[in-house]
């Protein structure tokens, strides 16, 4: 039986598996860390993780059951196997639930002993909105100060909190959500825990405008039409795309494709971005006109924003190799601070 990590019980001394519950993985990836720890990790690690492309299943006409591997060829600086197994129920908002459920298995890469179970959700989120956020270190403008988030879900505070890392010059928040009542909520629940001076939360009633405002758009929905039109955005402005994780899904239409300088989290989002996927069969873009990637950026090999006035384009589809340095980061934490 698993050992609870959290809410006053300490791992075992036996060496048997720990659970890691929600509110530990938020008290041990802060957004700050987590981003620090993938900028500095994701440069070696991808040369010995193994990802296969993830395992996609349509569980009914509108769920769908992910899994997502990886494993580490190097014993010595990174000894583990990991897999995620994701639940995606885009209807259970109408039953005040999140879309989103997953769990995490770490092993040893050594004995293939099980080290701990983790609330994959709360992995999932963090690692998202800070590999969004690390994205926008390289492709936003430094000066950038209005943020516009579209969607109110479960990403979409984590999103706000990553970005405003990256970016502390950003002092206006504006919030989307087809349901605006989520969007009032969301703005209160930041008011109250961030509450920076000269730092400021509002609900966005006319996304037209606010597009046009902001300096970074981030979205996280579900949408399968476009929300975001390329006619709106600003010079300069940057689009973080995080939604899209199947090509019937779509968050922004071919003209913002069109006019950005497109970069990936990694090249599953070639294949599985709807708003990629998209503009490859229309012929809008080539696969062989995306920028480049994460890693790239990381490591310069790749030039993220080259001017002021151009504007840029993440698409993220998320990775099993984010969720393996995501999920060493948490345990390797637990385990220094073990008694």
């Amino acid at each position: 039986m698993a050992t609870v990590i959290g809410n006053l019980h300490p791992p075992s001394a036996d060496g048997s598996p720990i659970f890691i519950d929600a509110s530990t993985i938020r008290s041990v990836l802060p957004h700050r860390s987590l981003i620090n720890h993938l900028q500095t990790s994701l440069p070696s690690a991808t040369s010995v993780i193994q990802s296969p492309i993830r395992h996609s299943h349509q569980t009914s006409s509108s769920s769908t059951l992910l899994l997502m591997p990886a494993w580490s060829l190097s014993s010595t600086t990174l000894p583990y196997t990991g897999v995620k197994l994701v639940t995606t129920h885009p209807h259970n908002s109408s039953l005040n639930l999140p879309g989103v459920h997953a769990s995490y298995v770490l092993f040893s890469s050594l004995t293939g002993q099980t080290l701990a179970s983790m609330d994959g959700t709360e992995i999932t989120v963090r690692r998202t909105a800070c590999v969004s956020a690390l994205a926008s270190r390289y492709l936003s403008n430094n000066g950038s100060q209005v943020l516009l988030m579209i969607g109110a879900g479960a990403l979409a505070p984590h999103l706000i909190r990553a970005h405003l890392t990256t970016r502390p010059s950003i002092n206006h928040v504006m919030i989307w959500n087809r349901t605006s009542r989520k969007s009032e909520n969301l703005v209160e629940e930041l008011k109250a825990e961030i509450g920076r001076e000269g730092l400021r939360f509002e609900v966005c009633e006319d996304m037209e405008s606010a597009v046009a405002m902001a300096d970074i758009v981030s979205c996280a929905t579900n949408s399968e039409t476009p929300l975001v039109l390329g006619r709106w955005l600003k010079a300069g402005a940057h689009l973080d795309l995080v939604g899209s994780y199947k090509p019937s899904m779509r968050e922004c239409d071919d003209e913002a494709v069109k006019r950005g300088r497109v970069f990936v989290d990694n090249e599953a989002a070639a294949v599985e971005a709807g708003e990629l996927v998209g503009a490859f069969e229309r012929g809008v873009m080539k696969k062989d006109e995306i920028e480049g990637n994460l890693v790239e950026l990381i490591k310069g090999e790749k030039i993220g924003r080259k001017e002021e006035q151009e504007i840029t384009l993440f698409v993220s589809v998320g990775s099993a190799v984010v969720d393996l340095l995501s999920a060493q980061l948490a345990y390797e934490t637990i385990m220094v601070k073990k008694p």
